[in-house]
């Protein structure tokens, strides 16, 4: 026995110092490849969910479907380069996630666009531990200080980390994706958002969530992105920023909102907000040395016909942006749609933005 287990503790050390050096070696392609896309002056496009549902379909029966249907294919001929999926529910030990995507669905569709040579992204709405209500339950600003260490539900979060580390790390080690957990923290409408928890409290949540991930876990093929919302102040940016060390790429979600307006006077408004945001990530992109990005846009239902050239383009082309990903198409709710379809009245604006030198699809 005593001969075994040192020569046991040799095998795993091994195995584990090839798993670390095809993490690191993953996750610097993929950071490689998101600054490439900046200094070439491109922008991948993405879109959520892509591969598991779209307007008027959804795949079922996973295990045996090829996953080749895609609405963004269907309107263009080509797959988005980005496509981003959602870990809520995972927390709980659920099959499927909070839009019912299952998580082997998932699991299987993100292996195979990145097979394709895509790049995948997860976000996370997790449920409210403190209340058990979901993502959006703000009726508590005590949420993030219960799951910090000493917390009271610090041992319950620890273990929602442990089953989105399980399933990140079950995607192999050479499969480098980014994670943005914690996103749109400077609006309100989410328990970990700003007026839920102070700076120093989110600040902690995103390094414990980090921590866990890399020093508890191991897992190293991780891109972190840090995305908080849009209409926010350069001051309110920074100061929830959990610093160089955890975050990788910087990233802002800005939508745009029709209201009452007309749609010109809608797409100038989303320009000069988004405008507004880009300058200063694009600074702070530069003085930290990451990457930047456009992590979630959009305008529901397309109701411009001409937003991917008018509205959106105008509005990304000049920054440095690696990638901008506009949000899913729900197949259950027929106006829940941020890209189009074949035979969709905007589809040839949109094939018209992707076929744009500068915008990168697969």
């Amino acid at each position: 026995m005593k001969r075994i287990l040192p020569l046991l503790l040799l095998v795993l050390t091994a195995c584990n110092n090839g798993d670390n050096k095809t993490m690191d070696a993953a996750k610097h392609s993929l950071l490689d490849r998101l600054m490439t896309y900046a200094e070439n002056g491109r922008i991948a496009y993405g879109h959520q969910d892509d591969l598991a549902y779209g307007h008027s379909w959804l795949v079922t029966d996973w295990q045996n479907d090829p996953l080749e249907r895609s609405d963004v294919k269907d309107a263009c001929g080509h797959y988005p380069a980005v496509v981003g999926f959602d870990l809520g529910g995972i927390e709980l030990g659920n099959e499927a996630n909070l839009d019912g995507v299952p998580f082997g669905l998932m699991r299987k569709a993100a292996l195979t666009h990145l097979e394709r040579g895509g790049i995948v992204t997860f976000s996370w709405h997790p449920r409210n531990p403190l209340t058990g209500g979901d993502a959006w339950d703000i009726s508590s600003d005590q949420v993030v200080r219960s799951i910090l260490p000493g917390g009271e539900k610090h041992a319950e979060f620890t273990l929602w980390l442990k089953r989105a580390a399980d399933f990140i790390q079950s995607l192999g080690p050479g499969a480098a994706v980014i994670f943005r957990p914690w996103h749109e923290n400077i609006g309100s409408w989410f328990w970990w958002g700003g007026g839920l928890c102070s700076a120093s409290e989110y600040q902690n949540l995103y390094r414990t969530t980090r921590s866990y991930f890399e020093k508890e876990r191991g897992i190293r093929n991780i891109v972190w992105c840090y995305s908080p919302n849009g209409n926010c102040t350069p001051r309110e940016y920074s100061e929830r920023y959990p610093g160089d060390q955890f975050v990788d790429l910087l990233g802002i979600d800005t939508y745009e909102y029709i209201g009452d307006s007309s749609l010109q006077d809608a797409r100038l408004r989303f320009r000069q907000e988004l405008k507004g945001a880009l300058d200063f990530v694009t600074i702070m992109g530069s003085e930290h040395h990451k990457a930047i990005c456009l992590s979630e846009t959009g305008l529901e239902g397309l109701v411009d016909p001409v937003w991917w050239t008018e509205a959106l383009y105008p509005a990304i082309k000049d920054y440095p942006i690696s990638y901008v990903l506009t949000w899913r198409n729900a197949h259950d709710k027929p106006g829940h749609f941020y890209a189009p379809w074949a035979g969709f009245d905007g589809a040839a604006d949109f094939k018209a933005f992707t076929e744009l030198e500068q915008i990168a699809v697969l």
